[in-house]
């Protein structure tokens, strides 16, 4: 069995590697052949390692996708849904390591998809509310929100950004 094995951390000061040690040694475990990738400082809509793995496996070249946990496939639960979907009707297996999920038609397994699916969507729509929060209570001080401008050379121009 080909397997692709999926590691996914949101920041780059994040590291995958305790999610890559427990992948690969399950898919040793099991005697399956694998390759692993990693995405690092990935966003909802920015994850070209992830969208090659999905493009490879509806091409046959994978047979089973395994990650961590579900939401470090998909964060919404409309593209977890979806996305499962199709792997199942292109017949790819699906599996997460800690959560125990494996796509087939058991319907349990399909409820804990859902249920972990708008969990995950639940927990990224808490935090940016969060996010969205304490930058409203930073403007509030008087704190400038962003990222710094880059400073014209001749340091006159408006393009710098004033200090707090």
């Amino acid at each position: 069995m080909k397997v692709a094995i999926y590691c996914r951390v949101s920041t780059e000061d994040q590291n995958p590697e305790n999610q890559k040690l427990e992948l690969e040694r399950f898919a040793l475990a099991m005697g399956w052949e694998y390759t692993t990738f990693e995405e690092t400082e990935s966003t909802r809509n920015t994850r070209p390692v992830k969208n090659m793995i999905y493009q490879d496996a509806l091409r046959k070249k994978w047979d089973l996708i395994l990650v961590w946990k579900l939401d470090r496939w998909g964060r919404s639960l409309q593209e977890l849904v979806t996305e499962l979907d199709i792997l199942k009707r292109h017949n790819v297996q699906f599996r997460t390591l800690r959560d125990n999920i494996i796509l087939d038609d058991n319907p349990t397994n399909q409820l804990m998809i859902n249920m972990l699916a708008s969990f995950a969507q639940f927990e990224r729509d808490v935090g940016r509310d969060r996010t969205k929060s304490g930058q409203a209570r930073a403007r509030a001080q008087g704190k400038i929100i962003g990222r710094h401008r880059k400073t014209c050379k001749c340091g006159k121009c408006q393009y710098s950004r004033p200090s707090n």
